[in-house]
C-alpha cells in the first residue's frame, strides 16, 4: 500500500509556520508581551525607559494604530482582531511577515514536495496568510477571556482601595501594579492618561468600545455617572463586581452545558475533511476515474459549500449570547 506523505508535510509546514509567527513575535518584542507572562508589560517598559510618557505614547499608538488602517484592502478583515488582540506588530510590519511567511512556507514545500510550481505558490500564500489569521484570531479570543476573568478581581481591588481613603484615580494606578497583563497594562495606560489630564470616565469609556467588552462598558457607565450625579463609588463598584462575577459564572455554566454540542459541530465540520486526508494517504489514486469526468469540479464545489453551510448553522446554533 502506497501512503502519500504530501498531506503530512503541508500540515507540518503550516505547523511550524505558527510557531514561527509566535517566535518572531516574542524575538522583536519580548517575553513580556506574551499573555502568559507574569511581568507587567508597562512596568517592564517603565523600568527599560524611564520615561513615563514615552511608554504611554508607545502603548497608546499599539493600541490604535489598526483600527486605522481598516482601510487597506484584506487588513481590514483583520484589523478588528489585531485590535482586540492588542498586537505590538503595526500594519506595515504584520503584512511583512505575511510574506515572509509565504516565502518560507514556499521553500520549505519546494524542500518537502515535487508538486507543481502553482500549486506551491498558491498553498504558500493560504499558508501564510492564514497563519497570520489564525495566529491574530486565537490571541485576541485568549485576551478577552482573560480580560474578563481578571476583571471582577480588579474592581474588587478598586474597591478596597476606595474604602481605605484612596481616589478613584489612585485606586486604577493601583490595579496597574498589582494586576498581571492583559488588564494590567490596560489600566496602567487610563492611569497614566488620567494623570496628564484625561477625564478617567471618557478614558474607560474609549476601552470597552476598542475590547468590545460588555462588563468594561459597565464599569465605565458607572464611573460616568458617579462623577456627574454624585454617589458612593465604592458600593456602587462593590455591586458592579458582584454582578460581573456572576455574568461570568453564568457564561462559564452556559460553556459546559453547550460543550457537547460544540465538539459535535466541530466533529461534523472536520471530519469530513479528516476522512478526504485519510483516504488521500492510504489510497492516493482513489479518485482518479472519477477526477476526470465533467460532474467531478461540480460535485466538489457543492459539497464545499454544504461543509461551509454546515459550519456556519452549528456555530450559530451553540453561539449563546450571555
Amino acid at each position: 500500500m502506497e501512503i502519500s506523505a504530501a498531506p503530512i508535510i503541508y500540515g507540518l509546514v503550516f505547523i511550524a509556520v505558527l510557531a514561527l509567527v509566535e517566535g518572531i513575535y516574542l524575538t522583536v518584542f519580548g517575553k513580556s508581551i506574551s499573555l502568559n507572562s507574569k511581568v507587567n508589560r508597562r512596568i517592564e517598559m517603565l523600568d527599560k525607559t524611564g520615561g513615563r510618557e514615552q511608554v504611554l505614547d508607545q502603548l497608546r499608538k499599539e493600541m490604535t494604530q489598526h483600527m486605522k488602517s481598516r482601510s487597506i484592502p484584506l487588513y481590514s478583515i483583520l484589523a478588528n482582531k489585531a485590535q482586540k488582540a492588542n498586537i505590538a506588530f503595526s500594519p506595515s510590519q504584520l503584512m511583512m511577515v505575511m510574506g515572509l511567511l509565504c516565502f518560507v512556507a514556499f521553500i520549505a514545500l519546494t524542500v518537502g514536495t515535487d508538486t507543481a510550481i502553482a500549486v506551491r505558490i498558491v498553498v504558500s500564500i493560504v499558508m501564510g496568510i492564514g497563519a497570520v489569521f489564525f495566529w491574530v484570531g486565537s490571541k485576541a479570543k485568549k485576551r478577552s477571556s482573560m480580560i474578563e476573568e481578571q476583571l471582577p478581581d480588579a474592581v474588587e481591588l478598586m474597591v478596597r482601595s476606595l474604602r481605605v481613603g484612596h481616589p478613584f484615580a489612585s485606586a486604577v494606578n493601583i490595579v496597574a501594579k498589582e494586576v498581571p497583563d492583559p488588564l494590567g497594562t490596560e489600566m496602567g495606560v487610563i492611569a497614566d492618561e488620567a494623570a496628564y489630564g484625561r477625564d478617567i470616565g471618557e478614558a474607560l469609556k474609549h476601552m470597552a468600545e476598542r475590547l468590545d467588552m460588555q462588563d468594561m462598558r459597565f464599569l465605565a457607565v458607572a464611573v460616568t455617572i458617579q462623577q456627574t450625579a454624585g454617589g458612593n463609588l465604592a458600593e456602587i463598584l462593590d455591586g458592579l463586581s458582584k454582578v460581573i462575577r456572576s455574568r461570568f459564572k453564568l457564561f462559564r455554566r452556559v460553556q459546559a452545558i453547550t460543550a457537547e454540542a460544540k465538539w459535535s459541530g466541530m466533529f461534523l465540520s472536520f471530519f469530513p475533511l479528516l476522512a478526504l486526508v485519510a483516504i488521500n494517504l492510504i489510497q492516493p489514486g482513489y479518485y482518479d476515474d472519477v477526477k476526470d469526468t465533467d460532474v467531478f469540479v461540480p460535485a466538489c464545489l457543492v459539497v464545499a459549500g454544504f461543509l461551509v453551510a454546515n459550519v456556519i448553522v452549528m456555530r450559530r446554533l451553540v453561539d449563546i449570547k450571555v
